[in-house]
């Protein structure tokens, strides 16, 4: 096995021979027998290693294999400590969904803070297989069936083409220890239980099943490739990006052969589940929502909006003085500049009579019954009757900010419509021009 892993490495992972590299190890057979390899052929590796304190003193026992291991074969390593069943239940998460966030994030960080080029984790042909399966039997789409990707960003997996009998061989062959994970024994856990009874079955049934399956698989990513490049030209006609959102023009995705196909493919990026839901909004009334845990998906008047989920902290309300020339905010910078006439207009710059003004100005969001006089009208109209008539969406309802007055009086949505109350009059003494300039 040592000849065809580095004959494979040279021919498909090459740039791993000039790396810096982290081996996730466990303990186990498979992460033992992949630092083995990469030990034999003197790559530049180091060990990392993570401690789930989930199986008691079995997990301290794994710790320390791993301590000897690196010692033994004079390698660098690294440990952590983590509280999974905390950081579980904080996050809503399964225990194994939790694990590997914890694993995957740490590694990120490691490799990103010590300038290690990859991670390389010890997959192999046995759990593509298993990863195949339990994503047909949750419904998934292609890329679920496509398996474990070989190539990940900074995550590399050097073991896909051999199977669990290869990596057995090769330990027993070379006289290696390793710890097994009493849990693996389980069939409580759906990937245990097709490992055990499952897999077994089908192999009995076909000898080959881990060829067949990569040549299913490499089927499957020539069909992705043709979709990709359609989807591609889909996406120039329907998608439009405005500020940080995207922007999926409605009309243009209900004349598509298949709405729901296409909007699956545009969306499946961002977390959604609910694919019925997610086609159902084409249809649906305007403001209707649908999160996943990163976006949300908002259907406004003419288009479905993508926006990341809005930051769980508040804005601060900022307090302007008569001496402020200039106030930096969040999206940009506001202004101020006394004049002595009127020289541009627009939505970025208003003119108001300075006396009119109680001091100090506070800027901050606006709120469930605001309401001001809108400039060049009469009478006064709510925020919220004043957005909807101008269809702003959720995400420019959520980011609008007031500039006030000391009395409470709106003076001017910022970027937007100024209060009439505070217009220039032929008894005008002091003009203040107030601009905003986005941040660039």
């Amino acid at each position: 096995m040592l000849n065809l892993f580095k004959e494979y490495i040279q021919n498909n992972l090459p740039f791993l021979q000039k790396s810096k590299i982290l081996i996730a190890i466990s303990g186990g057979l498979d992460s033992v027998v992949l630092t083995h390899l990469c030990h034999q052929l003197k790559l530049n590796i180091s060990l990392v290693h993570c401690n789930f304190n989930l199986r008691g003193n079995e997990s301290d026992g794994d710790e320390e294999f791993v301590l000897s291991l690196a010692e033994d074969w004079d390698l660098e390593v690294f440990v952590d400590s983590f509280d999974t069943e905390t950081y579980a239940n904080e996050n809503k998460l399964s225990t194994q969904m939790a694990a590997r966030e914890l694993r995957y994030n740490w590694f990120t960080e490691l490799a990103e803070q010590l300038h290690f080029n990859y991670v390389l984790t010890a997959h192999h042909a046995d759990d593509n297989l298993e990863t195949f399966l339990i994503n047909s039997l949750r419904g998934t789409g292609l890329d679920g069936l496509l398996g474990i990707p070989e190539v990940n960003n900074i995550f590399v997996r050097p073991l896909l083409p051999f199977s669990r009998e290869d990596i057995l061989d090769y330990a027993t062959a070379n006289n290696l220890k390793w710890r097994d994970d009493s849990s693996n024994a389980s069939t409580k856990y759906l990937r245990n239980k097709l490992r055990h009874d499952v897999v077994p079955f089908l192999k009995e049934i076909n000898p080959q099943l881990l060829q067949s399956l990569s040549k299913t698989q490499n089927h499957l990513q020539d069909s992705k490739i043709i979709i990709e490049d359609s989807m591609a030209r889909i996406q120039k006609k329907v998608v439009s990006i405005e500020e940080d959102n995207i922007l999926i023009d409605i009309k243009k995705v209900q004349k598509l052969s298949d709405p729901k196909v296409y909007l699956y493919e545009l969306l499946k990026d961002f977390g959604f589940t609910e694919w019925d839901d997610v086609a159902g909004i084409l249809n649906g009334q305007s403001g209707k929502l649908i999160q996943s845990r990163s976006h949300r998906l908002i259907r406004d008047r003419k288009h479905l909006i993508v926006t990341e989920l809005p930051s769980e902290s508040n804005f601060e309300s900022i307090q302007i003085n008569d001496e402020n020339d200039i106030v930096v905010l969040p999206m940009g910078n506001l202004s101020f500049e006394e004049v002595n006439k009127i020289s541009t207009k627009g939505l970025s710059s208003i003119y108001v009579d300075k006396d009119l003004l109680k001091y100090p100005l506070t800027v901050r969001k606006w709120e469930k019954g605001d309401y001001f006089y809108p400039f060049g009208m009469t009478g006064k109209k709510k925020l919220s009757k004043f957005f909807k008539d101008e269809k702003w969406s959720l995400p420019q309802k959520e980011e609008a900010l007031l500039l006030v007055s000391n009395d409470n009086k709106i003076i001017w949505i910022i970027n937007s419509r100024m209060d009439d109350r505070f217009k220039l009059t032929n008894n005008t003494n002091q003009i203040l021009k107030i601009s905003f300039q986005n941040e660039t």
